[in-house]
């Protein structure tokens, strides 16, 4: 069948991508933003654009509000992209019942791959190793008692059954640390995938983090397209990833690639898929691997694979979903060639890095953004100067992707760095110097990876100086001052230049000042001190309201950020005087949280003891035990007496002979009927049997 028109349900540099391969196919795209998303560029990029209801991550996972516009638009297939909705088996199903094609693998296949219990227990069938750990969904004496179980020295991983992408996931070094570690965990799963489920396993010390790129047409068919490098990560994210993977024995790397195909061939599997591997470096042989999941989906990084091997990923998934077989496409496995040099990707992120290697996102607006360019050099991006970053989204700003058909590791990574001095992007933190320093690295460099190669040698790279590009330097560019007598059009969202017209100085410095970013312009009362953001990020939890007590170190609220959680807590003792966000807000770093009247003693309790009434009866607890002394029998004379009649006596009375006096509670007469609608409290307490 062909496809026609395309929905792509995602948004940014991924949305781009989709909608350049569905041209050259001449497929028609529909893109979709939300209605805080509407400059990005994707929405420039698409044949048309759609607009969801909603603000942020939500709109975008609005999966009914999604098929329901792509069958509005007449389009007969929806590209999800990776994340979001990409790997939901119910969007899946959902499309197919609309008689839509999902661009990606069958509802049973992100099923199977979407929980990691029933990944690892398709690859312990298959004779594919996995790393120790439990078996589905563990609880918390369940983990206490496997980290116990691995003996003195011994690490774990916690891991979300559902997801991915580092969240829900956290490494525990001791016991200690394992419950408040669990809890963190569970907590992100549950608002990340809607499960709180996760497992522990065994923490490998030393391990590469090696992925197998495959495809399959459903039949059974199934080829990979050799394998990628992703061992350099920080918090278990993703920084750089390369293809192939440099200095991989022949006879380990035979064995990742078969392996993979086994596990994809026992599930017939369609279109894309990766599968990762970790490679223990204490043993480096065939039999040093180990399974840890699968991705259903695009990934990130399959810009590196189609660089080394010349096969456009995108177009054959859509060429797949359209009833194409590996053979159509030339691409059995004795139709795919050895990867042709090498290819590196490293992800521009707006974040910087701190001493103790917490990653932090930032945002603004884009005053100057330009790129590099030249042979095997590919930068894919939505940034644009003028560009309004959002902190409701992930902080990957750009990926740029880097070729050399030296096949050297040495040679991809120093054509990387010049590559990474030539970018100029100002308005937004970036994480450009830093991968300038770890690409520079000697361990990296002479191929020595390790997924906490990062964490182990932070201080080094952190103390790396900055490079010398045009993202530091104050002055405008060459190609600003060429500029200088044009205009930006503030009508035109991409800075289209309208020539013709003076500029001022103050046009000339916006354009290419770095700018800081926007925070809302919150006053407190007076007396009073704002407990701010520490980073960017999306308010998941509230711990207090205005009039509560804080003592230091209390938690006030959890940021989610970076994909992890993170607990920010009171500086000092105090009273709330203001609360300005909640649960599902969205700021900036800095942005300040709740205003707090700090005590002068510096005791964290004395000072709000003198303005609160210990014996004060909260209005919520005042509220419900009104309500229970009108289930009393004092309080209802008229079904008593009703039971008087028969010569019964009420169940209150019987249980008051039975038990010692205050040993009972009573919280059964709290339960209402279904009945709110049409019955007021009081009638459904009367209507209620005395007994």
């Amino acid at each position: 069948m062909a496809l026609n028109r395309l929905l792509i349900a995602n948004r940014g540099e991924i949305a781009i991508r989709v909608a350049r391969a569905a041209a050259e196919m001449e497929i028609r795209s529909v893109a979709v933003y939300s209605e805080d998303d509407a400059r990005s560029l994707h929405t420039r990029r698409a044949d048309e654009t759609l607009a969801l209801k909603g603000i942020g991550v939500p709109a975008y996972l609005d999966a009914t509000q999604i098929v329901t516009l792509a069958k509005q638009a007449d389009c007969d297939a929806i590209h999800p992209g990776y994340g979001f909705l990409s790997e939901n088996a119910a969007f899946a199903r959902l499309c197919a019942e609309a008689g839509i094609t999902f661009v990606g693998p069958h509802p049973k296949t992100l099923e199977l791959f979407g929980d990691k219990a029933q990944a690892r227990a398709l690859a312990r069938r298959r004779g594919v190793p996995i790393p120790a750990g439990t078996s589905g969904p563990t609880t918390l004496a369940q983990a206490r008692r496997f980290f116990a179980s691995l003996g003195p020295g011994a690490a774990v991983m916690i891991k979300a059954i559902a997801g991915g992408g580092g969240r829900g996931m956290r490494p525990v070094f001791s016991a200690d640390a394992l419950d408040a570690a669990f809890e963190r965990c569970a907590s992100e799963a549950l608002a990340a995938f809607g499960n709180d489920g996760v497992y522990v396993e065994q923490l490998l010390p030393r391990a590469r983090h090696v992925e197998v790129q495959i495809v399959g047409d459903g039949s059974g068919a199934v080829s990979h397209l050799w394998e990628r490098e992703c061992s350099l990560q920080r918090h278990r994210q993703k920084l750089v990833e390369i293809a192939p993977a440099p200095a991989l024995r022949p006879a380990l790397r035979t064995r990742l690639l078969e392996a993979a195909v086994a596990l994809a061939s026992a599930v017939k599997y369609r279109n894309l898929g990766t599968f990762e591997f970790l490679v223990d470096l204490r043993d480096e042989s065939a039999a040093g691997i180990a399974f840890i999941e699968a991705n259903a989906r695009l990934q990130v990084e399959h810009t590196v694979t189609e660089e080394v091997t010349g096969v456009d990923l995108v177009k054959t998934q859509l060429a797949i979903a359209a009833g194409r077989t590996l053979a159509d496409l030339h691409l059995t496995q004795k139709e795919i060639a050895r990867p042709r040099g090498i290819a590196l990707q490293a992800r521009i992120n707006m974040e910087t890095m701190a001493a103790d290697g917490t990653a932090k996102p930032g945002g603004g607006i884009l005053s100057a953004f330009e790129v590099p360019s030249g042979p095997g050099v590919r930068v894919d991006t939505f940034g644009y100067a003028g560009y309004q970053t959002s902190p409701s989204f992930d902080s990957l700003l750009a990926k740029l992707v880097v070729h050399s058909p030296s096949g050297r590791l040495e040679d991809v990574a120093a054509k990387t760095c010049r590559s990474l001095a030539e970018f100029r992007i100002a308005g937004v933190p970036t994480n450009l110097a830093f991968l300038h320093a770890l690409l520079g690295h000697p361990e990296v460099t002479g191929g020595r990876f390790h997924t906490r190669l990062i964490e182990e040698r932070l201080d080094e790279l952190l103390a790396v100086p900055p490079i010398r590009t045009r993202h530091f330097d104050a002055g405008p560019s060459a190609i600003g001052a060429r500029l200088a007598g044009a205009k930006v059009d503030p009508n035109d969202p991409l800075a289209v230049l309208a020539h013709g017209r003076e500029a001022s100085a103050a046009d000339t410095e916006d354009a290419w000042t770095p700018a800081q970013p926007p925070t809302a312009n919150v006053a407190g009362p007076e007396r009073t001190t704002p407990l701010e953001a520490p980073m960017q990020g999306t308010v998941v939890s509230l711990d207090v309201r205005q009039g509560d007590v804080v003592r230091a170190g209390q938690q006030v609220f959890v940021l989610e950020s970076m994909k992890m959680q993170h607990a920010i807590v009171a500086r000092s003792g105090g009273i709330v005087r203001l609360v300005t966000v909640s649960v599902g807000d969205t700021v900036f770093e800095g942005h300040p949280l709740v205003f707090l009247e700090e005590n002068e003693s510096g005791d964290d309790t004395t000072a709000a003891a003198e303005e609160i009434d210990l014996d004060e009866i909260r209005p919520d607890l005042a509220e419900v035990r009104a309500r229970q002394a009108k289930t009393k029998d004092a309080a209802r004379p008229d079904a008593v007496a009703r039971r008087r009649k028969t010569g019964q006596r009420t169940t209150r009375e019987n249980v008051a002979d039975l038990c010692d006096a205050d040993s009972f509670v009573e919280y059964g007469s709290l339960v209402l009927a279904a009945r709110r609608l049409r019955n007021s409290v009081e009638e459904l307490i009367e209507q209620t049997p005395a007994d």
